[in-house]
């Protein structure tokens, strides 16, 4: 859409906005979203299912002879695998993030939402700031699920700390798929670039398996997967242990990313044609 054919809303939508005006209309844009998901509540079907399966699936198939490598069995490799999973909710919301702008794209809602007097970055903020309540959601159905098949948390507010940091990596993260839902033709190709991004980080972690038995050249980039890091940190942080290294290496990501793909996702969604 060229300025030319810009309506009055939309032109004003360019001038400058106050904070307070940023507030207002991310708030706004928050209770549609959380509306939307009223009306449409298979929406969180993923959120509900996706711990669910993980929790059962890794467990009772691998619970037992990876916890035999642990110096236990399958209830040992339930205290080793919740905090990895913990840390993949962010990432599974961010993916879908992505996905669903996409095709509020397609859909012609974000068109509608670029012709409005509002704050171009609260679109994206208010998408963020959902997405991430049902990250929250996620984590505590996965947290019911883990105490139902006998994890034992040992430290609440450790395990508090644990959902704040994943939060802060999963909302990182969706700057990135915010990014890829704009630039992405369809829901479809978001979805497989996603794929093929996250399936390496996510099996080539300590998310599932300790990264000791891996060959040299994975471990070395296991150190510095923002999953594997952030997975270490929560076991040390509900577990006990050290979680210095790990602790920067996932903030340091997590700042990186945020810093700059956040201004690359608000360019790219105010000058989509």
């Amino acid at each position: 859409m060229s300025s030319a054919t810009l309506s009055p809303a939309a032109a004003k939508a360019d001038t400058p906005i106050p904070l307070r005006a940023h507030l207002r209309h991310t708030g706004a844009l928050i209770r549609r979203n959380l509306l939307w998901i009223r009306q449409d509540p298979e929406s969180m079907f993923d959120a509900i299912l996706f711990p669910v399966i993980f929790t059962l699936l890794f467990v009772y198939v691998f619970g037992g002879s990876i916890g035999q490598s642990l110096g236990g069995g399958q209830e040992r490799y339930v205290q080793y695998v919740i905090p990895g999973l913990m840390a993949m909710m962010g990432m599974n919301m961010a993916q879908g993030v992505g996905t669903g702008f996409n095709q509020d794209f397609n859909s012609g809602v974000m068109d509608r939402f670029r012709s409005l007097p509002i704050g171009r970055g609260s679109v994206l903020f208010a998408k963020i700031a959902v997405e991430l309540m049902r990250m929250l959601f996620a984590t505590a159905v996965l947290m019911v699920v883990a105490v139902a098949v006998g994890y034992d948390i040992k430290d609440w507010a450790g395990m508090l700390a644990s959902v704040g940091l994943s939060a802060v990596f999963g909302s990182a993260l969706m700057w990135v798929f915010l990014t890829l839902g704009v630039v992405m033709k369809n829901a479809q190709s978001v979805q497989a670039m996603g794929f093929l991004v996250l399936m390496p980080l996510q099996f080539g972690s300590s998310i599932f398996a300790p990264p000791a038995s891996m060959p040299g050249w994975l471990q070395a980039f296991t150190d510095y997967n923002p999953l594997s890091t952030l997975a270490d940190t929560a076991r040390g942080l509900m577990e006990g242990g050290p979680i210095a290294h790990d602790l920067w290496v996932t903030v340091i990501w997590s700042v990186g990313l945020t810093v700059v793909m956040a201004p690359v996702a608000i360019h790219k969604f105010r000058t989509k044609s």
